[in-house]
């Protein structure tokens, strides 16, 4: 069992915008004075160097192209509502906002396996939904796939008993919490996990000023601990910047990098850059128009492919 891939999935945007069902519980999302169109290209064109930063560093990067029908402003997020799995599995994923579950499309499998990737299985939660119960994939559930273990902050899209259902499928332990941020004075769930959580294959990136309950922030430590991982702490306001949200990945050679945004890594003091740099170069791509109206970041644009290769 591998805890990072050299392979990943991503969408490039056709009507990337403020998504207003979404705003409702993403507070890192901010409105923009510019046009949709404006914003929409601005997106393209950090999506584009991303791409190309990831590229040539020896990542592969499949990249699908939104289609303007149906309209889907965060279709550049797919770890929402996909997870690849290298016994071949697929997992599709129940969404909070009803314009994101528009963003699932069966041709994505289709195109995967036309590249040579065996899919064994689909697993599909999403008839939760009717139930008003979501989780919103690799954004809710953060997985340390070595060590069998699930971490997950709850809130409005991330409902504890699928991921307990989650964790009895795939055979993991949950490690659960609540998260919260400051918004206008008042402590509020954070809506996914993966902005205050990086799980590194020797590491975790957290801010544990997130976790209020002490019992919850010492069962989490604990978990890191017994299974090794060095811990750097990050601060609300660098979470707020998405130095949570950042990926190890493997380029070239199976050399080991750690992906995030520019706003990310300057948010970052000079001591927890020589720590991470220990143990993987860094590499960071602006990406601010994305962060401002999508309120996500580096993390929540790569879907990473697990699957084995036919």
């Amino acid at each position: 069992m591998k805890q990072i891939t050299n392979t990943i999935l991503m969408i490039r945007p056709v009507q990337f915008r403020m998504n207003e069902q979404t705003a409702v519980n993403n507070y890192f999302m901010e409105d923009i004075d510019l046009q949709n169109n404006a914003i929409n290209l601005k997106a393209q064109q950090e999506f584009d160097t991303f791409v190309d930063v990831l590229r040539n560093i020896g990542i592969e990067v499949i990249v699908i192209e939104d289609t303007p029908v149906p309209d889907t402003p965060d279709s550049i997020f797919p770890n929402n509502w996909i997870s690849f799995h290298s016994d071949g599995t697929v997992v599709i994923y129940p969404m909070f906002a009803e314009n994101r579950r528009e963003e699932r499309r069966d041709d994505i499998l289709e195109i995967l396996e036309a590249k040579g990737f065996r899919i064994e299985n689909v697993m599909d939660y999403t008839s939760a939904e009717k139930e008003g119960l979501f989780l919103e994939g690799t954004g809710s559930i953060l997985m340390d796939r070595v060590n069998q273990k699930v971490y997950c902050a709850l809130s409005d899209r991330a409902h504890e008993e699928l991921v307990i259902e989650f964790c009895e499928d795939f055979e993991c332990t949950p490690v659960i919490f609540t998260a919260y941020q400051s918004v206008n004075g008042e402590r509020l769930p954070i809506y996914h996990t993966n902005v205050m959580i990086c799980m590194g294959e020797a590491y975790a990136v957290i801010c544990l000023d997130a976790i209020d309950d002490k019992k919850e922030r010492k069962n989490v430590l604990d978990h890191l601990k017994q299974d090794g991982k060095e811990i750097i702490e990050i601060t609300e306001e660098q979470m707020h910047h998405f130095a949570g949200n950042m990926l190890q990945v493997a380029g070239a050679s199976d050399k080991r990098y750690l992906i995030m945004s520019t706003s990310a890594y300057n948010s970052l003091r000079p001591d927890q850059i020589s720590t991470l740099e220990k143990h993987n170069p860094i590499v960071h791509s602006p990406l601010d128009t994305i962060e401002t109206c999508g309120g996500g970041s580096a993390r929540c644009m790569m879907a990473e492919v697990f699957l084995p290769r036919q």
